[in-house]
């Protein structure tokens, strides 16, 4: 059976681990692949599928239909992350998965914010109390510090030179 490789991201670690499965793997099949490739998975941790709002059981026989050739997969201590967003005088939060990126936190607040297309390109998420801008790829469970599975963001304008 063809193998596919994933990504694996784990939270508090920057590496990633690359890992085979067959491309018709089920849950309890990549979570066994995981810790073939020598990867700790704790009774506190979470193995989700991308941007999966559900993750993977370690028993499940459900097919893991969304895996693909270079998906990423995200072994996280949080469930789910809280986000708050600040812009303006306003502030909105939400729950995510620990695997969605940033890129689809900043969609979110657009909408939430009603702020058009225009704006929206010309604003980014900072984290809150500092001058970090992750990119748009960033998945959410890297940004969570100190196991409190909550990140805080300030939408603020791009900063472009014009001449």
């Amino acid at each position: 059976m063809p193998k596919l490789t994933l990504f694996v991201q784990i939270q508090g670690q920057p590496n990633i681990v690359e890992v085979a499965v067959d491309e018709r793997a089920n849950e309890s099949e990549i979570h066994k692949a995981l810790l073939e490739a020598g990867l700790t998975i704790g009774s506190d941790q979470f193995v989700f599928i991308d941007e999966s709002d559900e993750p993977l059981s370690a028993q499940g026989k459900r097919p893991a239909a969304e895996v693909k050739q270079g998906t990423r997969v995200h072994v996280a201590r949080c469930r789910r992350i809280k986000i708050t967003v600040n812009y303006l005088e306003r502030t909105i939060s939400q729950e995510f998965a620990p695997g969605v990126r940033v890129r689809s936190v900043k969609k979110w607040a657009m909408k939430e914010f009603e702020l058009d297309k225009k704006d929206a390109a010309e604003h980014v998420l900072q984290l809150c109390h500092s001058t970090e801008r992750p990119t748009s790829d960033t998945p959410l469970h890297s940004l969570v510090r100190d196991n409190d599975c909550a990140v805080c963001f300030d939408l603020v304008p791009e900063i472009r030179v014009e001449g």
